[in-house]
């Protein structure tokens, strides 16, 4: 599927003033089916995370505050090559160690070259605890269901998502169109726009 995020993805990897990266948003928005199909079409190797089924990587986060330890144990227990410009770092489902969460400040002052990006479903619920967070040391992409045009062009409808982005808010709209535009809006609204319900 097309989300737009990857352009806003792309556009933060490159950026010279880049800080790490915190998705938020709500369940099965496609979070972390952004930031794999990101890891893998973006660099040479992805790191991925998932700080809820991988309970013994959270000690990681008890031993050291240090970027260069923290990228060193992952080295080791994931046997990938991690090397800054070449590697994307998914901590996933994060709400599940708040302290991988506070470690977005470090890699931010200290190993700001390594691209790394921090998710989960109730983060935003961890990030309003007691736990110390990293505040000006991340940047945030709130990542919401999919767009009228996203779920277009996920259904094939890549002519029409096209008709529509050339359209005036004056311009008259053919019956045809309409009648097309119509159907396809109920179906949007029915699968809410969640990728795993569209794609199904």
């Amino acid at each position: 599927m097309k989300r737009t995020a990857m352009n806003i993805l792309l556009e933060w990897k490159e950026s010279a003033s880049r800080k790490p990266l915190v998705l938020r948003g709500v369940r099965q928005v496609g979070k972390t089916w952004l930031m794999k199909e990101f890891g893998t079409s973006c660099f040479e190797e992805l790191v991925y995370v998932n700080l809820d089924l991988e309970e013994n990587y959270r000690s990681f986060f008890e031993t050291t505050k240090q970027p260069s330890r923290i990228v060193e144990f992952l080295r080791i227990a994931t046997g990938k090559r991690i090397e800054p410009g070449k590697s994307l770092i998914v901590f996933d489902e994060a709400q599940e160690c708040p302290k991988a969460i506070n470690s977005l400040k470090y890699f931010c002052e200290e190993l700001p070259e390594q691209h790394i990006i921090c998710a989960g479903s109730l983060l935003g619920v961890a990030l309003a605890g007691p736990e110390s967070f990293p505040v000006g040391k991340v940047e945030f992409l709130d990542i919401l269901p999919m767009t009228f045009t996203e779920f277009l062009l996920a259904d094939g409808c890549e002519n029409l998502a096209g008709y529509l982005s050339t359209l005036s808010s004056l311009e008259p709209i053919p019956n045809y169109f309409t009648d097309l535009l119509t159907e396809k809006l109920k179906i949007y609204i029915i699968t809410g726009g969640m990728p795993e319900v569209v794609k199904v």
